[in-house]
């Protein structure tokens, strides 16, 4: 069968998108992309997580004749991706190892049968020979390569798996290939190019802005507390992710929200598998659920009504930071990226790096991704205008930067910069005066303790009351002089050394010390997360999305509904229909099929399966 000419492509993606998605209209460019493969060309995709990416590869393969082959690493997301898209009346199903005999053979069957539009394969699965067997015995209309940041070994979420995809263009040279990602740097878009053999394809590069995303970060005090106060002030009974570093502080975080009545669930790889799928699928099905995890939880993570994404810990990277902040507010609704951010991170994330396995290549590459997430945390400038040109977004970054995109903190209530030459040489002249005359190397704790002049015990053991440095610092607070110092270490004017965190001086210490250097530090303005706050608040108040009073008895009534159905189901909830959905529902009132069908996210399958069921809501 010839492919589509472009115009009936066109047309024919528009209708699809209409009766089986119910959406009237594509979202920046989705219809080019689209258009693109279903003639039959190569494409790689970089568009943020929201930006609508699975359309671009679902909507081609129920135009093109076959079956679309998605690979994708989420093996324990692959069952509730296909009830989803069943659930639109797609014809999908998936292979992973998951599956007993008798289900791989009845999807196998299915896919020889021409009765699957889509095939999920986990990227494992293309290395075993059956599998390519299997898949030259059926039309194949295009290949997705889902997260297609795996590939490269520069990118935070490396997969080898993926290496071997190149190996799809070789046996299959005329089936189009579409590759997809949320986070790409120029260096790893183009190791996907180079790796995937995609340098001839078109390349689709949208804006990595999720302007509905406020970004804060705020100087960690007690994390957990500030953490309960964000969730009972601005998020009380919102679904979100806690992002923690180790497998300890999610279990510890976990128990401190459930005992402050927040209901919440730990995950991560040490937990037994049974229970971090159940933990995944409550999460996924139930409302107001708080996953707390570390970053082995979230890749794929459909759900689109996760309002927040709070770090406790300094993510390693901007790639990782992003893509996690990116789980929050997939339908478009104001969410929150949230990050705790202290000394101790710094300290911690350099001793990490310097005990790394791998070769110094690899630690180097470690550290440029930290220097880069350093530089977010202690920008003075807008937040998601570095986000961009780190991203290599720059014009569009700088164009944020001049303006202001009023919805990261910076922006709301802008720090100041001041002159910390001054007191970066005492921090500096402390750490040389220990080491060079009492050849001794202590952390930031005793430092800070000899510039204030206190007689602690430590102090006076070592006698470093002594020190012509002693009592030096008193112009500044304890927490300002470990601010001092956690922005002496982002930029390298400090290091961390050994087990026990100890600092020592760096070659750009000697610069500051020698009055070569000037340092600009960043001075957290008082009461910003309060400001933050207030103007998130009025930000929701004032959103068009939400709903009069009078409506959401009614929105609430849908929602137990759909819960109630889903259950029924066991599918997630937001299979069924979306928040956004069911706002509009709400707020629109239909009184029959025909008026219900206008509803943005009411396809041909879900009117003729749940229509009537929401009308009789309605009519309750």
């Amino acid at each position: 069968m010839p492919s589509p000419t472009a115009d009936s492509a066109t047309a024919d993606a528009l209708e699809v998108l209409r009766r089986v998605f119910g959406y009237e209209a594509f979202r920046d460019g989705q219809r080019e992309i689209i258009d693109h493969v279903v003639a039959g060309g190569d494409a790689l995709v970089l568009m943020p997580t929201g930006g609508g990416k699975s359309l671009c590869y679902q909507i081609p393969a129920l135009i093109r004749p076959g079956t679309g082959v998605v690979v994708s690493p989420l093996i324990a997301l692959m069952q509730d991706q296909v009830d989803a898209l069943r659930a639109l009346g797609i014809r999908a199903g998936f292979l992973n190892s998951t599956q007993d005999l008798d289900e791989r053979r009845t999807v196998e069957a299915e896919f020889l049968a021409g009765e699957l539009d889509l095939l999920y394969l986990a990227p494992e699965r293309l290395r075993l020979e059956a599998t390519l067997r299997l898949l030259d015995r059926g039309p194949i209309a295009l290949f997705a390569i889902d997260e297609a940041h795996c590939v490269s070994q520069w990118g935070h979420d490396f997969r080898p798996d993926y290496l071997a995809l190149s190996a799809v263009h070789e046996r299959w040279p005329t089936v189009p290939r579409i590759a997809l990602t949320a986070t790409a740097t120029r260096a790893t878009h183009a190791e996907i190019a180079q790796r995937l053999k995609l340098e001839d394809a078109r390349h689709f590069v949208a804006s990595f802005d999720r302007p509905n995303i406020q970004y804060r970060i705020v100087p960690k005090q007690e994390p957990k507390r500030q953490l309960l106060e964000l969730l009972r002030t601005e998020h009380p009974g919102d679904a979100g992710i806690v992002y923690c570093l180790s497998r300890s502080s999610v279990e510890k975080t976990a128990e401190f929200l459930v005992e402050n009545g927040i209901q919440a669930l730990p995950y991560h790889a040490g937990l037994d598998a049974g229970l971090r799928a159940a933990n995944q699928a409550r999460f996924l099905r139930e409302d107001g659920l708080v996953m707390v995890a570390t970053i082995a939880f979230g890749m794929g993570i459909d759900k689109p009504d996760v309002r927040f994404v709070a770090h406790l810990d300094l993510p390693k990277s901007v790639e990782g930071y992003y893509q996690e902040t990116g789980r929050a507010g997939r339908d478009g609704l104001p969410s929150t990226a949230w990050l705790a951010y202290g000394l101790q991170d710094v300290v911690r994330q350099r001793q990490m790096i310097d005990g790394s396995e791998g070769d110094d290549a690899h630690r180097r590459r470690l550290a440029t991704h930290l220097d880069a997430m350093l530089a977010l945390c202690e920008t003075v400038e807008c937040r998601r205008a570095q986000v961009l040109a780190y991203f290599g977004q720059e014009d569009e970054g700088a164009e944020r930067s001049e303006k202001g995109c009023g919805n990261c903190d910076t922006c709301l209530n802008p720090p100041e910069s001041w002159d910390g030459t001054v007191a970066a040489q005492k921090v500096l002249s402390t750490v040389f005066r220990l080491d060079r005359e009492r050849r001794q190397r202590f952390g930031a704790g005793q430092i800070i303790d000899i510039l204030l002049g206190k007689k602690s015990p430590k102090v006076e053991k070592f006698r470093h009351d002594e020190l012509t440095v002693f009592g030096i610092g008193t112009e500044l607070r304890e927490g300002e002089w470990r601010g001092v110092i956690r922005q002496l270490l982002a930029q390298r004017l400090l290091a961390v050394e050994g087990e026990y965190g100890t600092l020592a001086l760096t070659p750009g210490s000697a610069e500051v010390l020698g009055r070569k250097r000037s340092v600009a530090l960043r001075r957290d303005p008082e009461r910003a997360a309060r400001a933050a706050k207030e103007t998130s608040r009025s930000r929701k108040a004032a959103a068009p999305v939400d709903l009069p009073e009078e409506a959401l008895p009614l929105f609430e009534r849908l929602r137990a509904w759909r819960a109630s159905a889903a259950k029924e189901q066991g599918v997630p909830a937001y299979v069924i229909f979306h928040d956004a959905t069911l706002r509009q529902i709400a707020l629109e009132r239909p009184a029959s099929l025909a008026e219900l069908s206008g509803v943005s996210g009411v396809g041909e399958s879900k009117l003729n399966r749940y229509g009537q069921q929401v009308l009789d809501t309605l009519a309750e």
